[in-house]
């Protein structure tokens, strides 16, 4: 399988199965427009017809041969040798947990898919006693993996700051018992940031994630305070303050663009002006009745907005200046290990949730839904069964994704969505997949062009 787009002048080719990129002429892209396997010793007459209106029938016969060539040297049009470990895509031991420490929040996002914080639930926080249950289990479930991630997520986590203390210090405690070694992450609106709370979440999380929307006016629109003020205001500068403290330590800026801002390639722009170089932006997810969904109307502007943030930040590499977006992120030369380019983040596998009661769920978007709960912490129960549901879920179980040709790139995508949109954790969803795909065109040109640029 191979597959061909045209972006930013150039002629790009992706085999996709060995993950082969190549920038060629245009007759070389226009021959592979008419022709694939099984190959012929001679280019087909009615190829050659065709293409002899515009090229020279030798410059044709020879181009014909070399891709001959390269499809009998496995390097064009390559068999897919990935499916043999769809096989070894069995249940794992849990190494990652998401803590819902907070299931309320200080804001009311309009686009919340935990709606507006409480899932669906009321309005709740973990008590300390199921976060070091929460642990426990974690360390319990992970076997022999030594390294162990817990995320503090809500609504918003500092809401319940001084059960993070505690959770921390239990977590800190059970390492030197244990071995293991928790790698502390919080995902924060940054309302509630104090001196104290900075110089905590600097010293004890991996990774922080600061989650703001972009430009004032579009953070303000869908992100407001519960009783309806806009929060760019009061969160701007809290994270300014943090980056200054943070340093070099891990971090990032993560937003959400809607149908109110298909510009959002500003957005990236006004984040990274604002001092931020690692940043995620996302599309929402939401049902299309919304007034802010996006709808498969707006991928042409989508499409084309990609293509300008490309352009955006190349210029920026290009000057010798430092700009991370998470979604351009690829490696042509390696890639990830197999399994993980079969079934991606591991949700309800390697990695779960956990509710202010106990309950198990496969992330953090399932909460709430009950065919989805897998158990509970307080009662000891774990259902495996849909554990080794979600082990199973990867590209070759996948109807859709067996013969996509970004499969390898996007691992099925989002269990959640697949489920929320398109009704099963098996089914692709088609306008995530739309999305990706572009991004990771632009990402597969931007880092082709640069491996061509050293190699020149």
């Amino acid at each position: 399988m191979i597959h061909k787009f045209k972006i930013d002048g150039y002629n790009i080719v992706l085999d996709v199965n060995s993950g082969g990129v190549h920038i060629v002429d245009d007759l070389t892209y226009d021959l592979l427009e008419n022709i694939e396997p099984p190959f012929s010793e001679e280019c087909p007459k009615d190829v050659l017809k065709k293409l002899t209106k515009i090229y020279s029938e030798q410059d044709v016969i020879d181009c014909y041969n070399e891709i001959v060539e390269l499809y009998n040297d496995k390097i064009l049009f390559s068999d897919d040798d990935y499916e043999k470990f769809a096989q070894s895509s069995v249940s794992s031991p849990v190494k990652a947990m998401c803590l819902l420490v907070s299931q309320d929040c200080n804001m009311r996002c309009k686009y919340c898919f935990a709606s507006t914080g409480d899932y669906g639930q009321g309005r709740k926080l973990m008590s300390v006693e199921t976060g070091k249950k929460a642990l426990d289990f974690l360390i319990e479930k992970s076997e022999d993996r030594k390294f162990l991630e817990v995320d503090f997520f809500g609504g918003e986590p500092m809401m319940n700051y001084e059960a993070v203390k505690e959770i921390v210090k239990y977590g800190r405690e059970r390492e030197k018992e244990t071995g293991k070694v928790f790698r502390f992450t919080i995902t924060t609106n940054g309302i509630i940031m104090n001196d104290e709370q900075l110089e905590f979440i600097n010293k004890e999380m991996k990774n922080v994630v600061l989650s703001i929307d972009g430009r004032k006016e579009v953070h303000d629109r869908m992100r407001p305070t519960a009783n309806g003020k806009g929060t760019y205001d009061l969160i701007a500068d809290n994270f300014k303050r943090f980056a200054a403290v943070r340093g070099d330590k891990e971090y990032y800026v993560r937003g959400t663009y809607t149908k109110y801002n298909l510009d959002f390639s500003e957005d990236i722009m006004h984040l990274y002006e604002m001092g931020f170089d690692q940043i995620s932006v996302e599309p929402v997810m939401a049902d299309p009745k919304e007034p802010y969904a996006i709808t498969e109307g707006d991928l042409t502007k989508i499409f084309k907005e990609y293509e300008i943030l490309a352009h955006k930040i190349s210029e920026i590499l290009n000057s010798g200046k430092f700009i991370n977006f998470f979604h351009f992120m690829i490696d042509l030369d390696q890639g990830p290990c197999a399994i993980k380019r079969l079934r991606g983040c591991g949700s309800g596998n390697e990695y779960i949730a956990i509710s202010p009661e106990g309950d198990i769920y496969p992330c953090h978007q399932f909460v709430g839904i009950e065919k989805f709960n897998m158990g509970n912490i307080h009662k000891g129960t774990f259902d495996l069964d849909i554990k080794d549901e979600f082990a199973k879920a990867h590209v070759y179980s996948k109807p859709e994704c067996r013969k996509c040709w970004a499969k390898f790139y996007c691992s099925g995508g989002c269990n959640a969505n697949n489920y929320i949109y398109a009704g099963d954790i098996h089914n692709a969803h088609k306008l995530s997949c739309q999305i990706q795909k572009k991004r990771l065109e632009c990402a597969i040109m931007m880092r082709a062009v640069k491996l061509l640029d050293k190699a020149e």
